[in-house]
């Protein structure tokens, strides 16, 4: 019924909807209903050790055979700045001292491990049918071994240059990540924001560059989006803030209720939880101390001098010290289990795309 077949036919999928892989707001519950509707489920495991990620793994092969995703950061472990990390804990003390905390207590470890020799094994083991990066790509060497086992590789592009460089690299796939996605910018080639591009000008440019498919990604929450990001030329799109409101989502009723509020209309791109740019809902961390901090460590540290004032400040409701991720388009999703939402959005959007997709 899809007129571009390209990711279908590369993955064995029905659908051309890829569940973006949310660090922290999914495991393998979602996984196995995306990829059993027909679509990609995605695993993140920036977040999980590598005990946990064989875990996530084990249901995910015992709840499908179809095909999934595997996701990882490649960024290089920082250099400890204990002036820099001075800074961030003074420029954080009053609100320390709001709650009730020392100052100078032991800043807590914050840390998002990227893709190494232990998460290749794990590929090496489960053989994902494909594996996706954020933040470029790991070394030649390392995924050389990954496209070894069979894997489709791909990774998000935030520009048309950095979309070129990942082709040249070896990608089967390219994510175009536009300005409006929720979470952490795929941004490496550069760190300046004020040229990154908004999704549906950015599509078009990447499937003009590349010779590989393309998948859309930021700010496509419905079935427009959808059909409008085919339209550009996408051959599927990467879909993450509609599936927060899932069940299977494994976020905090407070981030939740955040996505479900009129809060969720305004969303910025901060620096301030983790050390690299990521789009959420503005809270209160973002307007006073950000959302771009020049003072923040660097990724991923940042959070760590946050997490006491989340673990006070979280219990009473209240999302002032905690990422609140989300895209641009948050309120156009719809709650409703994970694999009913795949297979009504991949049928709304054939609707709409009509004899185009027929």
């Amino acid at each position: 019924m899809w007129k571009d077949r390209r990711i279908l036919d590369l993955l064995k999928i029905e659908c051309p909807i890829v569940q973006a892989p949310m660090a922290g707001a999914n495991l393998s519950d979602m996984v196995i209903a995306v990829s059993e509707a027909g679509g990609l489920g995605s695993l993140p495991c920036a977040l999980l050790s590598p005990e946990k990620a064989r875990e996530e793994l084990s249901k995910i092969r015992r709840g499908t055979s179809k095909p999934i995703n595997v996701n990882f950061f490649c960024h290089r472990a920082p250099v400890f700045d204990e002036t820099r990390e001075a800074a961030w804990k003074q420029r954080l003390k009053t609100y320390y001292l709001e709650f009730g905390l020392d100052p100078d207590m032991p800043t807590p470890p914050s840390s998002r491990a990227p893709f190494d020799e232990t998460f290749l094994e794990i590929v090496e083991e489960f053989r994902p049918e494909a594996v996706s990066f954020h933040f470029g790509l790991p070394e030649q060497r390392l995924l050389k071994r990954v496209k070894n086992t069979g894997a489709k590789v791909w990774s998000s592009a935030t520009t048309v240059a950095e979309a070129r460089w990942l082709e040249g690299e070896g990608c089967d796939a390219i994510i175009a990540q536009g300005f409006e996605a929720g979470g952490h910018r795929g941004i490496f080639l550069t760190d300046d924001l004020s040229t990154q591009v908004g999704t549906m000008a950015l599509v078009p440019q990447v499937v003009d560059a590349v010779k590989v498919p393309v998948i859309a990604a930021g700010g496509i929450s419905d079935a427009r989006g959808i059909a409008a990001a085919i339209t550009l030329g996408a051959s599927a799109v990467q879909m993450g803030t509609a599936y927060l409101f899932t069940p299977e989502a494994t976020i905090s009723p407070v981030h939740r209720q955040a996505l479900k509020s009129t809060e969720a209309e305004t969303t910025a791109l901060t620096n301030v939880f983790t050390g690299r740019p990521a789009r959420g809902v503005v809270n209160r961390i973002m307007r006073e101390a950000g959302p771009i901090a020049a003072d923040a460590p660097a990724f991923p540290l940042a959070g760590g001098a946050l997490a006491p004032l989340r673990q006070k400040s979280e219990p009473q409701g209240s999302g002032d010290f905690m990422p609140l991720w989300s895209g641009q388009a948050a309120r156009l999703s719809r709650e409703m289990p994970a694999g009913e939402l795949t297979k009504r959005l991949a049928q709304d959007a054939l609707d709409k795309l009509g004899a185009r997709s027929a």
